[in-house]
């Protein structure tokens, strides 16, 4: 049976009476039911679903069944057959009214500023909404200065302040003809025209505002490349006002933190990058000699077998890569050969340097001191790096066999 589509004519009625025509067991396990008419908006025209209740029971979602032309509302919780009371989401249907009207707004004023086309939009009054857009007959996303962004967006926002009138229709395929359309429609009967006054005319089958002034404002966040297309974010009425009132006070504690005014934060901040980037080279000097004074002490307590110097080092949960650094100033001694263990409780790290003057292989003294603990590792004749798990008492055990034989 075919629902009526009621929220098109009155997207403001949020409580109405009606019958529930049938009960189903979806796919998936849900339980939905079918309304002999509705105000429920289904998920569709890349604008997501309204929410609400039928009676004490909730409904999660809203589908159309475009095979049998009925309107599905998924409930959770019993429902029987017969009159219910129904109650849509509010708020919820304002956020997503604000924002399919700007995104109509918007995929106008960039179309005018531009040139670039909307392919498609998804329409979200919780998150940022987004609309595709594509240069004609061009193969590659297309390229949006920040000065034509904000120019598009100022427009938009011009016409809120202008409060101009929002309205919905249906035209028959001759009336169509004479409207100045923004792209054709996907259907060829039942034709519903969303106008914004003497602006934007597109065919839509959404939610929307009575009056532009009703969007609030709406606000470009950022664009990102999709393919050959061009995705831009944005948000409006109560998801911009949230989202600014969040930015506000987050701006604020920062703000605090540092002494200064929200508007100075920027200017504070580049300062202190610049500071923390001098005191991280300062830091990094002082690591590398510290690093060059410890390999000096190792090569100083290193024990001398035949013409090798030999050194064995153990550290605790030592990172790896502060291991290498330590490594690559041993392997500048020609008779060096050094073991160089980290263990963090579960696995060992071992770094093998070995001297050109030394005659020893790197790799080959890393797989023989590795085979007990059943680990793998690489590395060149020079220098070898490798691992594998080991309780405390197989790692001191390792330690113990650490030797050139």
């Amino acid at each position: 049976m075919d629902s009526q589509l009621l929220y098109q004519k009155d997207p403001s009625k949020l409580e109405f009476e009606a019958i529930v025509i049938e009960k189903l067991i979806l796919p998936d396990g849900r339980l939905g039911v079918v309304l002999d008419t509705t105000y429920f908006y289904p998920t569709g025209g890349g604008q997501e679903h309204d929410k609400g209740e039928l009676g004490s029971v909730r409904v999660v979602d809203v589908f159309k069944d475009e095979q049998n032309l009925r309107v599905v509302h998924v409930v959770e919780g019993e429902l029987g057959l017969g009159p219910v009371q129904a109650h849509i989401d509010p708020e919820r249907r304002l956020r997503h009214m604000q924002h399919h009207t700007a995104q109509h707004l918007l995929t106008q004023c960039i179309l005018q500023q531009t040139g670039f086309e909307t392919v498609s939009a998804n329409i979200n009054g919780y998150s940022p909404s987004t609309l595709d857009i594509v240069m004609p007959m061009a193969s590659q996303a297309p390229q949006i200065s920040k000065s034509d962004l904000e120019a598009a967006e100022l427009f938009a926002n011009q016409l809120i302040y202008e409060n101009r009138n929002v309205r919905a229709y249906f035209v028959s395929p001759e009336e169509l003809q004479s409207i100045p359309l923004r792209r054709p429609p996907k259907v060829t009967e039942n034709i519903r025209i969303v106008e914004i006054e003497d602006f934007d005319y597109s065919p839509c089958g959404g939610t929307h505002v009575n009056h532009t002034g009703s969007i609030g404002l709406v606000k470009v966040l950022k664009t990102e490349r999709q393919n050959d297309k061009l995705r831009v974010y944005f948000i409006a009425g109560l998801q911009a006002m949230q989202v600014f009132r969040q930015m506000y006070d987050s701006l604020n504690v920062l703000a605090n933190q540092m002494s200064t005014s929200w508007q100075d934060i920027p200017a504070v901040i580049s300062k202190q990058v610049e500071l923390i980037g001098m005191l991280q080279k300062d830091l990094q000097a002082h690591r590398l000699e510290s690093i060059k004074n410890e390999a000096l002490g190792l090569v100083a307590g290193s024990e001398l077998r035949g013409n090798i110097k030999l050194v064995r080092a153990s550290f605790e949960d030592r990172p790896v890569a502060e291991l290498r650094l330590l490594a690559e100033e041993l392997k500048k001694k020609t008779d060096m050969v050094a073991f160089l263990a980290s263990y963090d409780g579960q696995k060992v790290s071992l770094l093998v340097i070995s001297g050109e003057g030394s005659g020893r292989d790197a790799r080959q003294l890393l797989t023989k001191q590795l085979t007990p603990l059943n680990g793998r590792g690489g590395g060149d004749a020079k220098l070898a790096q490798g691992g594998g798990a080991a309780t405390e008492e197989q790692y001191h055990l390792f330690l113990q066999h650490l030797d050139l034989d």
